[in-house]
């Protein structure tokens, strides 16, 4: 018998614009079937059969590329992918109503957050952001279930963030928080997440949002990084080198989480600014489970939205 499939959080939405599009049933949803999907990939070859993705990318992409082609192909249907700056040739909202007539589903990777949401204005098929300025819902489900993997639970964890208040950061407050998860986000003065996201996870969710490091990491099960420039960002790559550099996931600030916390990164890294290498390679490094489960995570999200 079939699985039903649950609402996302908005009757009339079918797009994952931002992580809140998730409803909690939906989100809970997604990370139970990534996990059948992992465990019995078989069961679920022709999930969508005869069904085609838009892939959008902005931005370089390894994983998320590899990651939505194969899961498309993996569950019976196929992709075709589309590289550059995404509305220069013609404007946004025509490139939703072409893609719309051919394909069943539009995945974007871009730059700016608005971006997606024209995308998804004018689009009937759902639109899913892979990544903009503002957030990275994709990843984040990705590391819901790798936490879920490695600790049995999400409720009760806690997850410290250390870096830039960025795009993951905030999606990981959208999403973790949510679930249970104590999130503490530790940055640099002027470097926080954005006070209006910050705000929205804390009347969801335990948030904590500080400068000190080892406030933050006091407990923690998790340590997270991510890199201290990204696209588009590079000058002010230098004034973000002596910002972050105390920041830095060395074998010393790692050690001021559990013995047991498991380090965690959305890669690409660059080894010898945000994370060392020996913390990257270490056997408590749990970043390659997390690119896997890109693949899992995603299938499981395009069979609740396309299936």
């Amino acid at each position: 018998m079939a699985i039903p499939i649950p609402a996302l959080a908005h009757p009339t939405a079918q797009d994952l614009a931002s992580d809140l599009d998730l409803s909690m049933e939906a989100l809970s949803y997604t990370l139970d079937l990534a996990g059948q999907m992992k465990r019995t990939p078989a069961r679920f070859a022709q999930a969508l059969s005869g069904r085609y993705l838009s892939l959008l990318f902005e931005k370089p992409s390894l994983r998320t590329r590899v990651t939505f082609e194969l899961a498309i192909k993996q569950l019976g249907g196929d992709a075709v992918t589309c590289t550059g700056p995404v509305g220069e040739r013609e404007p946004v909202k025509d490139v939703a109503r072409n893609l719309e007539r051919w394909t069943q589903g539009i995945v974007a990777r871009v730059f700016a957050q608005s971006t997606i949401e024209e995308l998804a204005q004018w689009s009937h098929v759902p639109v899913i952001n892979a990544l903009s300025d503002r957030y990275h819902p994709c990843q984040i489900l990705a590391d819901m279930l790798t936490l879920q993997e490695r600790f049995g639970k999400l409720e009760g964890l806690k997850l410290a963030f250390v870096g830039d208040g960025n795009n993951v950061a905030h999606s990981l407050m959208l999403t973790a928080g949510r679930l249970g998860v104590q999130v503490a986000i530790a940055t640099p003065p002027g470097y926080r997440p954005d006070a209006g996201i910050v705000a929205q996870a804390r009347e969801m969710g335990s948030i904590l949002v500080t400068q000190d490091v080892a406030e933050a990491l006091d407990g923690a099960d998790a340590v997270y990084t991510d890199v201290w420039t990204s696209m588009g960002q590079e000058a002010e790559s230098a004034e973000r080198q002596r910002a972050f550099a105390p920041y830095q996931v060395n074998s010393e600030l790692f050690g001021l989480a559990k013995d047991e916390a498991i380090f965690l990164h959305c890669l690409p890294a660059k080894l010898g600014e945000e994370v060392t290498d020996e913390v990257m390679e270490s056997p408590r490094s749990a970043v390659f489970d997390q690119a896997e489960n890109r693949l899992h995570a995603q299938k499981a999200l395009l069979v609740m939205m396309l299936g």
